[in-house]
């Protein structure tokens, strides 16, 4: 293994856990971004053996535009689940749980799917089937569940297999 392998298993997390972290403060200071920074090389080293390959990323480009993505998607629903909680009695609301099948194989890609689907107001990923299969997921409001799944797997999923190999 190579130094630099070594001290910066998974580069990419070390970025990403020092820009959150900066995000997370209120405010820019130096510390913040020394200790951003030194999170952002202690946890990748501390958690490298639970994953031992990297994932395969094909486009960074995509994992950008993803990302952007997911972000108005979660601002949209936030809007609509607040009208829903407004304007519709709860009576109304046509709750649901439906199954997601899937097509991706990498577990990063599963759980990057089920954050996204959680992250997403209106949403919850509970469980994945014991085979990797399928994800269970509940809706708050969705019509028909046929719709729901085709939503998420052309809005999501399809985007996620352009990312990961």
């Amino acid at each position: 293994m190579t130094l630099f392998k070594r001290w910066l298993p998974h580069p990419l997390l070390a970025i990403a856990l020092t820009v959150f972290w900066l995000l997370l403060n209120s405010r820019f200071s130096l510390g913040d971004l020394v200790l951003g920074a030194l999170l952002g090389l202690i946890i990748p080293i501390l958690t490298s053996n639970f994953w031992p390959q990297r994932p395969n990323v094909r486009s960074y480009r995509h994992v950008v535009i993803y990302v952007l993505m997911v972000a108005w998607d979660i601002v949209m629903a936030n809007i609509l689940v607040a009208k829903l909680i407004l304007f519709r009695p709860v009576s109304q609301l046509k709750t649901r749980w439906v199954s997601l099948p899937l097509e991706l194989k990498s577990p990063e890609a599963i759980t990057l799917l089920a954050g996204t689907i959680t992250l997403t107001p209106g949403t919850v990923s509970s469980d994945i089937s014991a085979d990797g299969q399928s994800l269970l997921i509940h809706c708050l409001d969705a019509e028909d569940a046929e719709v729901a799944v085709r939503h998420m797997k052309n809005r999501y999923e399809a985007r996620l297999k352009e990312i990961f190999t």
